[in-house]
């Protein structure tokens, strides 16, 4: 179900981002002293709870039961709980984390703040390990595909420079999305490894032609390398800052980062690296191995002497294969907490706040601070009538 919170402008006017805060296992007592505690939090404009509605010393039972059933379920309570930033500022994000802090395992934060600063902290938790991961499983294929076991070392140094050098110079920008910052460096390795590839491949054979002058055989291979990836390069800058055209401003942030990382990625592969295998050509000699992959020789052969059969083939089934199978059957989803881990605290806080409290989704609708109370009660009668509402607080 959906619900929708009708509060006055002249209560609310300075609040942006809220959050659902659930508590279990506490008594009366205790959450008005933690209700107390997260007033004085930084971030947090206002707390509402049932005893915003009536005294404390009121009981439960008493209230009317649309009240009732808003803050209370069994052995959990709920507050709301309304931020004086928007939803993802930091500050609130800090509130946040401030509120867990305070309350304990026994507090579950709900609402877009929580599920943004879980994916902060979940991202940068990961963030090394994957990029370890991505390091490895590339170094592996480097190894097996090329001809030395240390050809991939290398590699990775001249583009950790690179990426190195990305993230540093966005500086100039003040600051960026911490999802641009995540996805960075697995982005630019994926993007950027080929240019290596090309460089040392025309160093190989520039070798055959300049066999004792391996400084001359590398200068010739950069000149050559230069001419291969620039307009390579130029495509995926091209594409990238694409991106900047997006509304979404986090398409900007991505664009410009990625281009730069490109562009960087370039001049290392043409000035660092040329460098780091001058430097280690002996070692890279010694740790040369046979080829690991088949001869594809024939495979080759076959498929460009029977192109027209392919070309055809290929044409032929792309029309059912895209616009009928593929894409007509592939589900896309706009939850986001879907692709999160269910263990998380946001994610158990809106599981509990969809089974225990019917509030799938909460929403909040600003009212004329001069509105009559008459009116409010009609305008939330009206709106629990709404397919979707499962019930309506004015």
């Amino acid at each position: 179900g959906s619900t929708s919170f009708c509060a006055c402008v002249h209560k609310l006017r300075k609040m942006s981002g809220f959050s659902f805060v659930i508590l279990e296992g506490m008594d009366d007592k205790d959450i008005v002293k933690l209700k107390e505690k997260i007033e004085q939090v930084d971030a947090v404009g206002d707390v509402l709870w049932y005893d915003t509605a009536a005294d404390i010393t009121i009981p439960k039972e008493l209230l009317p039961d649309d009240i009732y059933d808003v803050f209370n379920n069994e052995d959990s309570t709920m507050m709301a709980v309304f931020f004086n930033k928007s939803t993802s500022a930091d500050e609130s994000l800090d509130a946040v984390a401030e509120i867990r802090k305070i309350a304990g395992e026994q507090c579950f934060v709900s609402g877009m703040t929580a599920i943004v600063e879980d994916i902060k902290e979940l991202t940068n938790e990961e963030m090394p390990m994957y990029v370890v991961i991505a390091v490895i499983l590339t170094s592996i294929v480097l190894a097996v595909s090329m001809d030395s076991f240390l050809i991939p070392v290398i590699f990775m140094l001249s583009l950790g420079m690179s990426i190195l050098y990305n993230l540093g110079t966005n500086i100039f920008k003040g600051e960026i999305s911490f999802l641009t910052q995540a996805l960075t460096a697995v982005l630019q390795l994926a993007v950027t490894i080929d240019y290596s590839i090309f460089l040392w491949h025309s160093y190989k054979e520039q070798k055959t032609f300049y066999p004792n002058d391996n400084k001359e055989a590398m200068a010739v291979a950069i000149s050559k390398t230069v001419a291969s990836v620039v307009s390579s390069s130029l495509t995926t800058v091209a594409g990238f800052l694409a991106l900047c055209f997006m509304s979404y401003t986090l398409g900007m942030d991505m664009g410009i980062v990625m281009a730069k990382g490109v562009i960087l990625g370039v001049i290392c592969c043409i000035t660092v690296l040329p460098s780091l295998i001058l430097i280690c050509d002996k070692a890279l000699e010694k740790t040369m191995h046979k080829d690991f992959l088949p001869n594809m020789d024939g495979i080759s052969k076959f498929i460009v002497n029977h192109r027209a059969v392919f070309l055809i083939l290929f044409a032929v089934l792309l029309v059912p294969i895209d616009e009928t199978i593929a894409q007509i059957n592939t589900n896309v989803y706009y939850n986001l907490t879907d692709s999160l881990p269910h263990d998380l605290n946001s994610a158990i806080a809106n599981t509990k706040l969809s089974e225990e409290y019917n509030m799938a989704s909460t929403h909040i609708v600003m009212c004329r601070s001069d509105m009559s109370s008459k009116e409010v009660s009609k305008m939330t009668a009206e709106m629990e009538k709404v397919d979707g509402v499962s019930f309506a607080l004015g």
